[in-house]
């Protein structure tokens, strides 16, 4: 099974209870990442212990096959003494040391092929971890700032504000009402320079008048 398959079984009942209980993008983002962080920490420690594994089949190999070779040996030298039957006793033994070398060897190919897809598993799973972290501040901002809208949204729709706007009219109306009665009071009532103004357009009209009568008398 892939990474990314017991990935998916670690992750998938603590979402299901996150979405279940409406939590926040946040807070899941956080839970994938800390998720996916941690399946890494496992795996690498799973790789630590399969390459330790492959250094003991190799090294099984190499004894197997000097123990092969050293029975290969002995069975030339049993026939140089003239012992055939030592000689085919130690070629038996030569065998069975190759025929065990044969299955280590098929068994280190397997725990090779092993390595290298989780090693690529790995790989893919930190591009995956870098591109969630490079994107968990993007989703952040993305919510908080639909959460502020959210609530701005609300506050538009409530009758709060409605009722503040009401109360700010009637305010408005009332400072009109004391304005208005301000005017009345200080209605019919002229000031100094009120008077003074009214004294010299009185005697403005006096002198046009004046300079009228005398235009008049000089045409008779």
């Amino acid at each position: 099974m892939g990474i990314f398959s017991r990935f998916a079984d670690i992750v998938n009942s603590n979402i299901n209870a996150i979405l279940d209980k409406a939590e926040d993008p946040e807070k899941m983002v956080r839970l994938i990442i800390q998720e996916m962080e941690d399946t890494l920490v496992e795996v690498r420690s799973t790789s630590a212990k399969t390459l330790a594994e492959k250094k003991e089949l190799a090294r099984r190999v190499e004894q197997l096959n000097q123990e092969a070779q050293q029975w290969q040996e002995k069975a030339e030298l049993a026939l140089v003494k003239d012992r055939e039957d030592l000689a085919r006793a130690a070629l038996l033994e030569r065998q069975k040391s190759s025929d065990a070398a044969a299955s280590v060897e098929k068994e280190l190919e397997h725990v090779e092929s092993h390595i290298e897809k989780l090693q690529q598993e790995v790989a893919t799973l930190q591009d995956k971890l870098a591109d969630a972290k490079a994107r968990q501040k993007a989703i952040v901002l993305r919510q908080r700032s639909a959460e502020s809208r959210l609530e701005v949204k609300k506050a538009l729709d409530s009758s709060k504000v409605e009722d503040a706007l009401n109360r700010f009219e009637r305010y408005e109306s009332k400072i009109d009402g004391l304005e208005s009665q301000v005017e009345a009071y200080d209605l019919g009532k002229k000031s100094l320079s009120d008077e003074i103004a009214d004294l010299q357009k009185n005697e403005q009209v006096d002198d046009e008048l004046a300079a009228l009568k005398k235009k008049l008398a000089n045409k008779e």
